[in-house]
């Protein structure tokens, strides 16, 4: 029944996405599916290795989670392995998106994966690496920022912050400004977060991370970071009056940044 359903899987999925199907093998037959998984991985379609790749995420969206992948991902860490220099963006792409799945459960060995393939990797897979350490990236880890070269010895410091206006009415949006020196004799990178904590109805706060920038600076360098955040009220995002903090978050390091009053 394996084999029928893993046959099955690989024809679908040169005409139409099947990662879901190949999931129930993975989880009841999980040695023989990973064999055939590992051919697949070298065929020469490239939904068939896209396939690989997504269908073996452990927290593939609007599907059951691979509890053995969490608890061990090594298995999967071979076949993302042979799929990390593959020669399409889509492939790449699904990659990355594995990697950060297993990083939300072993962080510590997706770093040392990360650290190995940025390490002598192209444009390309250093490309996915970031993609795949993202929700790393933005938890401020260090470890994983320090991969992409933005880690604690970086010599970027913040130099000015401008938050305005100080003052306005729910509806309207803020302008935060960040300049990044480098006051160093060397290079240095600075990755560029946002954070504002917004009032809630009971008056206590809620942050929420905004992506700023990755800057590149050479010696004696500034960089400028601009960023637009909306306090119109929408779906997702409720607005109430009060004083809103705003912090820089350089390289996994929180620099206040002043504040800024919603009013009525």
């Amino acid at each position: 029944m394996v084999v029928i359903t893993s046959t099955v899987s690989y024809e679908i999925t040169k005409r139409a996405t099947s990662e879901f199907s190949i999931r129930t093998p993975l989880r009841d037959a999980t040695g023989p599916t990973l064999d055939r998984l590992a051919v697949w991985a070298r065929d020469p379609n490239v939904h068939v290795r896209r396939l690989v790749s997504e269908g073996t995420r452990p927290r593939l969206p609007w599907s059951f989670r691979l509890k053995q992948f969490q608890e061990d991902p090594r298995p999967v860490i071979v076949l993302l392995e042979e799929l990390k220099d593959d020669p399409v963006e889509y492939v790449r792409r699904s990659v990355a998106n594995n990697l950060n799945d297993l990083a939300k459960d072993h962080p510590d060995l997706v770093i040392e994966v990360a650290r190995r393939w940025w390490s002598d990797g192209d444009y390309h897979r250093r490309r996915l690496v970031r993609h795949g350490l993202r929700t790393l990236i933005k938890a401020a880890n260090l470890e994983a920022l320090d991969v992409l070269g933005y880690g604690p010895s970086s010599a970027a410091k913040v130099a000015t912050v401008t938050v305005g206006p100080q003052s306005l009415p729910i509806g309207g949006k803020i302008t935060i400004e960040v300049v990044v020196h480098n006051p160093s004799d060397g290079p240095a990178g600075a990755l560029v977060d946002l954070r504002v904590h917004f009032v809630k109805a009971n008056g206590t706060t809620s942050a929420k991370v905004f992506k700023g920038a990755e800057l590149n600076l050479e010696s004696g360098e500034s960089g400028t970071v601009r960023k637009s955040v909306s306090v119109a009220q929408h779906t997702t995002r409720t607005h109430y009056p009060g004083v809103h903090r705003v912090e820089v978050v350089l390289n996994g390091a929180t620099v206040p940044a002043g504040s800024f009053v919603l009013t009525d």
